[in-house]
């Protein structure tokens, strides 16, 4: 089942992103979020764009939210989107029903494109964003450090 989100479900959501934020490159944080401020990122997205959960037998198992590309006025019909999955629920078609989801319900908003950033490399990620219509677009060498190591990042953009 994917459902709207709620700030109820971020420690669940910090359940799932903490162990990317940790212990890969997947994300560019190096800290991990407590559930008070990822409820906090939780509304404050809803406040505008949108996030969404997926859940098995009441338990969140993934997500995927839409926020702003860049702050400038005229950036404001473009997106960036973000999908998550616990590691034992990857390749089980959760990461497509979330996007399914979240680029419906964009594009009813008025929103006119969606990018997703990835730290490379990322092949799943990748494949994720290829098969929903994503596009290679950007490809920045080196823009990041983590884990001891220059990590490249890509963009791939859709219209909705």
């Amino acid at each position: 089942m994917i459902r709207l989100a709620t700030t109820a479900d971020a420690a669940a959501i910090c359940r799932i992103y903490n162990p990317f934020v940790e212990g890969s490159i997947v994300t560019f944080e190096e800290t991990p979020v407590t559930p008070e401020a990822m409820a906090e990122r939780i509304a404050d997205i809803q406040r505008t764009h949108v996030w969404h959960v997926a859940c098995i037998d009441d338990a969140v198992v993934g997500y995927a939210y839409a926020g702003p590309w860049r702050t400038r006025a005229a950036y404001r019909f473009a997106v960036e989107t973000t999908v998550y999955l616990a590691p034992d629920r990857a390749r089980q078609g959760l990461g497509r029903a979330l996007y399914t989801r979240l680029l419906a319900d964009l594009r009813d908003m008025g929103f006119h494109c969606a990018m997703g950033g990835i730290a490379l490399p990322n092949e799943a990620s990748v494949a994720l964003h290829e098969a929903m219509g994503f596009v290679k677009v950007a490809h920045f060498r080196e823009v990041g450090r983590k884990l001891d190591r220059w990590i490249d990042v890509a963009y791939w953009q859709r219209a909705l």
